[in-house]
C-alpha cells in the first residue's frame, strides 16, 4: 500500500473543536488540514486538494451551508467529499443539504468513531471514484 493517505481539511470556528476533529483524524492517519471559516476553506482547498471537507455549519463570514454550494459549483472542487458538521440536523437542514449535494451529516456533539468511520467511508469513495 504505498497509497497517499486521504486528506482532509477540516473547517470550524470553534478552535477546541477543530483541534479535536484534527487529532481524531490524525491518530488515524490521516493528513489534515485546517480552516476557520468558510472563506478561509474556499480560499485554501485549491492548494489542499482534499478527498474530504468537514464543514461546521455555524460560522462567520461564510457558513457551512454557502461554503458547500460554492464548493460544488466550482468544478474544480465538486468532487470533494463534504461532511456537514452541526448541531442542529432537523429534517429542513439535511434536505438542505441534500439539495446541494453534501454527502453526509454528523451532529454534534458527535462520537469520535463515527466521525472516523464517515470520513473513512466518503474518503474511499473518493479515491476510488479519482482511480476511475
Amino acid at each position: 500500500m504505498g497509497d497517499a493517505l486521504a486528506r482532509v481539511l477540516v473547517v470550524d470556528d470553534n478552535e477546541v473543536i477543530r483541534q479535536l476533529i484534527a487529532v481524531n483524524l490524525q491518530l488515524e492517519g490521516f493528513e489534515v488540514h485546517t480552516a476557520v471559516d468558510g472563506e478561509d476553506c474556499l480560499a485554501r482547498v485549491g492548494g489542499i486538494q482534499p478527498d474530504v471537507i468537514t464543514l461546521d455549519i455555524m460560522m462567520p463570514k461564510l457558513d457551512g451551508w454557502v461554503a458547500a454550494s460554492r464548493l460544488r459549483e466550482d468544478p474544480a472542487t465538486r468532487g470533494m467529499r463534504v461532511l456537514l458538521i452541526t448541531a442542529r440536523a432537523q429534517e429542513d437542514d439535511v434536505k438542505r443539504g441534500h439539495e446541494i449535494g453534501v454527502d453526509a451529516y454528523l451532529t454534534k456533539p458527535f462520537d469520535p468513531t463515527q466521525l472516523i468511520r464517515l470520513v473513512r467511508e466518503l474518503a474511499e469513495h473518493s479515491r476510488a471514484e479519482q482511480a476511475g
